[in-house]
């Protein structure tokens, strides 16, 4: 069998993982959750997206006031996330995210952080497959062809995203 270009060759042993790239930090600035209530999929919540920052290794630019951050609660210890929001970069291109994401704790923590509080990010297993795509006539239409995988924080005021290529 002869392997596409691109493709991962399997060898003698355990397969090596693809190498991860650090890109950027995307710091989301958030209003209060909307409650929507208890229903048959979990507890849902949606809080808007007011804007932010993105910096990193030649990336530098903004987060829109544009977007929202749709969450499902579907126990106690577990939260889906489906982020869609606006990058404005410099020279004023613009970058759609599409974020989905898993994040678990203790019940208690959890609560503690859907209530606005603080909880050191180490209790937290919150991770992240965030979807990047830009005019592909611009200077970011890499982007559309690229798998990114990232880790997330709560803050009380918004949300830390580090972004990774993987290689």
């Amino acid at each position: 069998m002869t392997a596409r270009p691109g493709r991962h060759t399997p060898s003698a042993g355990t397969p090596a993982p693809p190498p991860l790239e650090f890109v950027a930090t995307i710091e989301v600035d958030v209003d209060p959750p909307i409650t929507v209530g208890r229903t048959v999929d979990g507890l849902r919540r949606v809080v808007p997206i007011r804007g932010g920052r993105v910096h990193g290794p030649g990336i530098s630019g903004r987060v829109l006031d544009a977007g929202a951050d749709v969450q499902q609660y579907p126990g106690d210890d577990v939260a889906y996330l489906a982020a869609d929001y606006v990058l404005e970069l410099e020279g004023g291109h613009h970058v759609l995210v599409q974020n989905r994401a898993v994040r678990t704790g203790s019940a208690e923590d959890l609560r503690t952080v859907m209530e606005g509080g603080t909880v050191d990010p180490g209790r937290i297993y919150f991770r992240c497959v965030p979807r990047l795509t830009a005019d592909e006539s611009g200077p970011w239409a890499w982007l559309n062809r690229t798998l990114f995988v990232g880790t997330g924080e709560r803050r009380p005021a918004g949300v830390r995203i580090d972004v990774f290529r993987v290689g």
